[in-house]
């Protein structure tokens, strides 16, 4: 079985992990270190580059090979112990800033997401009637999902047609021009929130971009996301709505008018999501067949 280690976020994340309660810290630099495994350079002739290394505390270690039902990343903590990406990493920051894991970077196809219902939900490619499951074409943007969320399945959301959570930690997509790796851990600022109703249960959407992206300054809503990036909004919507159609689904729906709320509104749902998440950890809420570990 191959095995690779790649040290993935720096000591703002080592402070608070392993702490399953709603997290604010102030926010430091998040580093990322792709570790060469001279080894395994050797057999395939990957090369992983160094950037911004600064004293890492979060590892991915890869098992399996990519694309086979058995590949799974894993994350590790300083010690080498196995953690969640999920309960593990800490949501706050502070000042509105967020950790967000990425699963399917940008511009690939792969259908990679936490696995909820495993031991240390690590990240591995979903599956549907024993294959492995790809979108019909490449998301153009990263994707992935804010620990220690969770949208509640026996909560209905009056504003979005009473519609119910879907089990899964709130989606993040990502809009800055650079391409995460799978297992990344970007700092992010939220700008938008779409509220996506798929087959009846509740998405969320929530847009942002990560704070390394050198437009980052220049949009904190909204409006400075149709300013800066146009069309990009739409074009988030459109994918989302469509992409389940080549496999002859319906269109997924979308509440709120069908219009991206605004950076208050992601705020109010990852504070709430968080708060669900909380309940759900602390076994106030059945897991049914979540892990909690």
């Amino acid at each position: 079985m191959a095995t690779r280690v790649i040290s993935s976020a720096s000591n703002t994340i080592s402070g608070a992990l392993l702490s399953r309660s709603p997290l604010k810290i102030k926010p430091q630099s998040l580093s990322f270190c792709f570790k060469n495994n001279n080894k395994l350079l050797t057999q395939k002739r990957r090369l992983f580059n160094c950037t911004a290394i600064y004293n890492p505390q979060v590892q991915t270690k890869e098992e399996g090979q990519p694309e086979t039902l058995d590949y799974r990343v894993f994350f590790l903590d300083s010690s080498g112990k196995k953690i969640s990406p999920w309960h593990d990493i800490p949501l706050h920051l502070g000042d509105g800033v967020f950790n967000f894991i990425v699963e399917i970077p940008k511009e690939s196809s792969a259908k990679m997401e936490v696995a909820t219902d495993e031991l240390f939900t690590p990240i591995k490619q979903d599956t549907k009637k024993g294959k492995l499951r790809y979108y019909p074409y490449n998301i153009n943007w990263n994707y992935g999902l804010l620990p220690q969320t969770w949208e509640d399945p026996s909560l209905a959301n009056a504003e979005v047609e009473g519609a119910f959570g879907d089990n899964d930690p709130v989606d993040v997509v990502e809009i800055g021009e650079s391409r995460g790796k799978i297992g990344q851990v970007l700092k992010v600022k939220p700008l938008a929130a779409l509220a996506m109703i798929d087959e009846g249960e509740l998405d969320w959407k929530i847009v942002a971009i990560s704070l390394d992206d050198p437009r980052a300054s220049l949009v904190n809503d909204v409006d400075d996301v149709e300013k800066h990036f146009p069309g990009t909004l739409t074009a988030i919507r459109d994918w989302f709505r469509d992409y389940k159609i080549p496999d002859g689904k319906p269109a997924n729906k979308f509440g709120l008018g069908n219009k991206p709320a605004n950076k208050d509104f992601a705020l109010k749902v990852i504070n709430e999501t968080n708060e669900s998440w909380a309940k759900l950890v602390k076994r106030s809420i059945p897991a049914g067949e979540l892990s909690l570990v």
